[in-house]
C-alpha cells in the first residue's frame, strides 16, 4: 500500500506542507481485510480508528424485530469510524463489516491522543473529519425525512457510481430506508428514462 495516497488524502482534508503530511501518514499502519471480515463487532471497545484506501465498508445493526439495517456505507478513501466510541473509548453502538477486500489505514487511540496534544495540524485535521462526518450524517438524516425514495437513490448514484457493482442491492435498500423491491423498481425506471 503506498503512504503518497494516504499523505495526499491528509491534505485533500486540510491542506498542509507535505513534509508534514507526510509525517502524519507515517503514524499509521497499513493493514489488509477480506470481505465480510468485521472491522468491529457491536458492544466491543474500539481501540483503532482507520482511514479507508480501497474498498467499501458498512455500519448495521439490527432492529427491534432482529432485522440487519444498514446505517452507513463507507467508499474509499474516507475515515471509518464509530467516533463516539472511539473518542469515549467506550463499545461500539454497531458492527462494521468489509462488503469487498480492503486496504485500511490504522492508528491507534493513545497514538491519536499523542499527535493530538503534540501537533495542532493533526489537532484541526482531526477535527476537519469530525465535522465532515457530522455534516454527511445530518445530510442523510434530513434526506430520511424530507426526499423522496428516488432522489435518495440519485444522489447515492450520483456521489458513488460504483456502489452499484460493488454492493449487494440489499445492503443498497436498506441504506437508503427502502425495499429491494422498490430499489429494483426506481432502478428500472430511471434507466427506461434515459434511454
Amino acid at each position: 500500500m503506498d503512504k503518497e495516497t494516504l499523505q495526499n488524502y491528509i491534505i485533500s482534508v486540510l491542506p498542509m506542507p507535505k513534509e508534514k503530511a507526510h509525517f502524519f501518514a507515517e503514524q499509521f499502519e497499513s493493514i489488509e481485510l477480506s470481505k465480510n471480515v468485521l472491522l468491529f463487532k457491536e458492544n466491543e471497545k474500539c481501540t483503532n480508528t482507520f482511514i479507508l484506501e480501497n474498498g467499501y465498508i458498512r455500519s448495521f445493526t439490527f432492529d427491534k424485530d432482529g432485522k440487519e439495517v444498514t446505517t452507513n456505507i463507507f467508499t474509499a478513501p474516507c475515515f471509518v469510524n464509530d467516533f463516539l466510541a472511539f473518542f469515549r473509548q467506550q463499545p461500539t453502538s454497531e458492527n462494521f463489516e468489509c462488503l469487498t477486500d480492503c486496504k485500511l489505514w490504522t492508528m491507534t487511540y493513545e497514538k491519536v491522543q499523542t499527535c493530538f496534544h503534540s501537533y495542532p495540524e493533526f489537532r484541526e485535521f482531526g477535527r476537519m473529519m469530525l465535522v465532515t462526518n457530522y455534516s454527511i450524517l445530518q445530510e442523510r438524516m434530513l434526506g430520511m425525512i424530507k426526499d423522496t425514495a428516488e432522489n435518495r437513490y440519485l444522489r447515492l448514484l450520483k456521489r458513488h457510481p460504483k456502489i452499484f457493482q460493488n454492493v449487494p442491492l440489499k445492503i443498497i435498500a436498506s441504506y437508503l430506508g427502502i425495499t429491494d423491491t422498490s430499489l429494483s423498481r426506481i432502478r428500472k425506471e430511471m434507466m427506461s428514462k434515459h434511454q
